[in-house]
């Protein structure tokens, strides 16, 4: 990596946590996100350290995991580094899955308490800035749920919480009830569903977003090709259940389009989708969840190279 980037930082909702525009993704660290049958696989050790250390060295500060990512062993990366490295991202986790398959799941009190102390002792840390719910717990109040996270808050281990895959009916129900700052969905350009509902709602309760799966999988970076074979250790090879619903000619036809407004700007078409983003009005912050240290590249190309009106409505038009 080359000099460090300066990263714009914008304030989380209402709360006084302010994040940067660009986080680093973890999911990925000892497994395939939350997916019980890859725990232990995924990103080895070795390669997260080197993640890691490129984000850092070209100013990324702010990493995203989960308690269930790796069934634990995401969080646990983490803290190891920061222990082998003597430095302290801004740190996001989440509950709600399951540690392993015989493991419970859900959004109680008792178990995210439980689940939060776990996450800390993993992470080698006191408190974290971001404490998110991972899903919606259809088995659980709500009020129960956010008073939960209010406690963490009053005690001073968390500095602001929010929420992850929810719609807009479930964040419109969890504002009325607490303060949520966050709301972490996937989001790009070909996944768009929170365009015409959340990602507004957001804006008038002053909720931050924050957009995961920026690259669909893979999908937006041109390694899928039509007609041709999914490249060995990828998503559409290990975990393509998410993603079967862009083998389609119309999705192809867009991501040619995608490849020749790259071409004419000079940059791939990782930075192209992830300008893209950055240039939604509604959006706080993107999770990047890049393989190798050589993928933070469009990170770079994305920042340093805005999207014109003109080519983001291009593009937006070519992926409707």
């Amino acid at each position: 990596m080359d000099a460090l980037l300066e990263i714009e930082t914008r304030r989380l909702g209402r709360s006084r946590l302010s994040v940067p525009r660009i986080m680093l993704g973890c999911g990925n660290f000892g497994g395939v996100g939350s997916a019980p049958a890859f725990f232990g696989r995924g990103t080895p050790e070795d390669v997260a350290f080197e993640l890691m250390d490129a984000a850092w060295e070209l100013g990324v500060r702010h990493f995203d995991t989960a308690d269930a990512y790796g069934g634990g062993r995401s969080e646990a990366t983490i803290g190891r580094w920061i222990r082998s490295r003597g430095v302290r991202p801004a740190i996001t986790t989440k509950t709600y899955n399951p540690m392993d398959e015989r493991a419970d799941h859900g959004l109680s009190p008792g178990r995210i308490e439980r689940q939060f102390t776990s996450s800390l002792e993993r992470l080698g840390v006191d408190r974290v800035e971001l404490y998110l719910a991972h899903e919606f717990d259809p088995d659980v109040a709500l009020e129960d749920t956010i008073g939960a996270f209010e406690e963490l808050v009053a005690r001073g281990q968390v500095a602001a919480y929010g929420v992850s895959n929810f719609d807009a009916a479930q964040l419109r129900q969890a504002a009325a009830i607490g303060s949520p700052a966050c709301v972490q969905n996937s989001f790009s350009l070909l996944e768009r569903g929170d365009e015409h509902e959340l990602l507004p709602l957001c804006g008038r309760l002053e909720v931050a977003y924050a957009a995961f799966s920026p690259l669909a999988g893979g999908w937006l970076t041109g390694k899928y090709r039509r007609g041709g074979e999914f490249p060995a250790g990828s998503r559409m090879t290990q975990r393509p259940e998410p993603y079967q619903r862009f083998l389609d000619e119309r999705v192809f036809d867009a991501l040619d389009s995608l490849e020749r407004v790259s071409a004419a700007r000079g940059t791939s078409m990782a930075g192209t989708a992830l300008a893209w983003l950055l240039g939604e009005p509604h959006l706080t912050s993107v999770v990047v969840g890049p393989g190798r240290p050589e993928h933070l590249e469009p990170v770079r190309e994305a920042l340093a190279g805005p999207l014109t009106a003109g080519e983001r409505d291009e593009l937006s038009r070519a992926f409707a």
